[in-house]
């Protein structure tokens, strides 16, 4: 079994999660292939890990690697939001959000993640939905289109990338991931696509969180999990995108404003990756971590 992802900030989660109990029960809300995991299971031989995830596929790869912990890993296939919905009040001591998206996804999925292969239009992580990239790319209205790769990418040529879609859709059904990104490609000035970035990076970005709703799960998910965490428990969440950050951090702020605050926060600014780590972990340049703990019942 080949494990492709690192986990961001490692350390520096550990070192701001640390359980309080001896049998401290953590939830790990994106599992993946199990990065974070396997750091708290190495480091508190006594902790029990909750892992969730979505995607069957890449659960698949932390059954397997933890398959000698017995039931010190618990893996559980939903998506986190639902999961804490359902999960008792107070039975958690910590609980980690890490809202990116796995190297897996981009390297071994298919699913058409990655602008820089041809693979069919999918972005699915839950396989059950619906809703796929294909459908968003030729089924949206040309608005509808516009509005989700503008809000979700925040992508300043989000007009012109609908427009050149829809025309070219009427001419021929969209079904790659290269067809698309040649597409967005030729919809922008010349000097932008050949700038810092990919001209599809922001576009891709925008469509996959349309088919997994991802922007939608964020605050509800951290509703439940501050009743799921104990008195003195800590949340962690790590994003990698304004659009995520910014929920975060005014829910934290929020919470920890009052006479009688819910939440003490305990990275006044987040916490950013090492130069180091950066270098050597490429995704992690956009990642933040903000941390809390729960002062009071909900």
């Amino acid at each position: 079994m080949e494990i492709v992802h690192i986990p961001v900030m490692y350390r520096e989660v550990l070192e701001q999660l640390v359980p309080k109990a001896e049998k401290a029960i953590l939830v790990d809300c994106t599992t993946g292939e199990g990065g974070h995991t396997a750091r708290f299971l190495e480091k508190y031989p006594s902790l029990k890990v909750i892992g969730i995830d979505r995607d069957r596929e890449i659960q698949k790869k932390a059954i397997e690697r933890f398959k000698d912990y017995g039931d010190r890993f618990t893996p559980v296939n939903t998506w986190f939001n639902d999961y804490l919905a359902k999960a008792e009040t107070e039975s958690a001591d910590l609980i980690l959000f890490d809202l990116g998206i796995s190297v897996f996804h981009y390297v071994e999925s298919e699913r058409g993640f990655s602008f820089r292969k041809d693979e069919k239009l999918d972005m699915r992580l839950n396989l059950d939905s619906p809703l796929t990239a294909e459908v968003v790319v030729n089924e949206y209205p040309e608005e509808e289109l516009a509005n989700v790769i503008y809000q979700y990418g925040e992508e300043r040529y989000s007009r012109r990338i609908a427009r050149r879609i829809c025309e070219e859709r009427s001419a021929e059904k969209i079904t790659s991931s290269k067809q698309l990104a040649d597409i967005i490609s030729q919809a922008v000035p010349k000097e932008y696509r050949y700038g810092r970035i990919h001209p599809a990076t922001r576009s891709f970005q925008a469509i996959r969180i349309e088919v997994n709703h991802e922007l939608d799960r964020i605050t509800p998910a951290l509703e439940e999990a501050i009743r799921v965490l104990k008195v003195g428990g800590r949340v962690g969440v790590i994003t990698f995108h304004s659009l995520e950050d910014r929920q975060v951090k005014w829910f934290f702020k929020n919470r920890a404003t009052g006479d009688d605050p819910l939440l003490s926060i305990l990275t006044k600014k987040p916490i950013i990756p090492t130069d180091e780590e950066c270098k050597e972990n490429a995704p992690s340049r956009s990642a933040k971590l903000r941390v809390a703990e729960k002062r009071r019942s909900v």
